[in-house]
């Protein structure tokens, strides 16, 4: 590899928008690499713009970290990822996208007689429901679908 296909941190922050922080996050957690300078300072090869505009789509589609880890060591290290690389791993988001949109359907579908609890019905509302039976199945808005019951991933 050229020393001019290595981009430095800030080249890498001016491209991709993410914060020197988010990069320096990704790295420990093994979802990018870098190479260091002699005086310590970060060097990115340019593929990894393409990983993090990956990162960037997966978690606006809501996917977790840790599905982002395993998305991208299905991804080659070496190379930038070719097409076919690429359309396995959507292949796989398509799943997950096809129940994310029939469960915000089922959601805006429901919403004229939600009163805001998330349960999405008044016939299981706490406040129709006053003995909270549906608390057995655990905490949270549990009868929205299951798609849109994802904790947040605070990473």
């Amino acid at each position: 590899m050229r020393s001019t296909d290595l981009l430095t941190l800030g080249e890498v922050v001016h491209r991709s928008g993410f914060t020197p922080s988010a990069l320096r996050f990704y790295e420990r957690e093994g979802l990018l690499t870098a190479s260091r300078t002699s005086g310590g300072q970060r060097r990115y090869a340019r593929h990894v713009l393409r990983r993090l505009a990956f990162i960037r789509a997966a978690r606006n589609i809501g996917l977790s970290l840790e599905e982002v880890r395993e998305a991208l060591r299905r991804l080659p290290d070496e190379r930038t990822p070719t097409r076919a690389d690429w359309t396995a791993i959507s292949r796989d988001w398509r799943i997950r996208l096809d129940e994310q949109i029939e469960a915000l359907e089922r959601l805006r579908d429901g919403l004229d007689s939600c009163i805001g609890c998330g349960c999405l019905s008044l016939q299981h509302c706490h406040m129709s429901n006053p003995d909270d039976r549906v608390a057995v199945f655990g905490p949270g808005a549990v009868a929205l679908p299951a798609a849109l019951r994802r904790g947040p991933d605070h990473s």
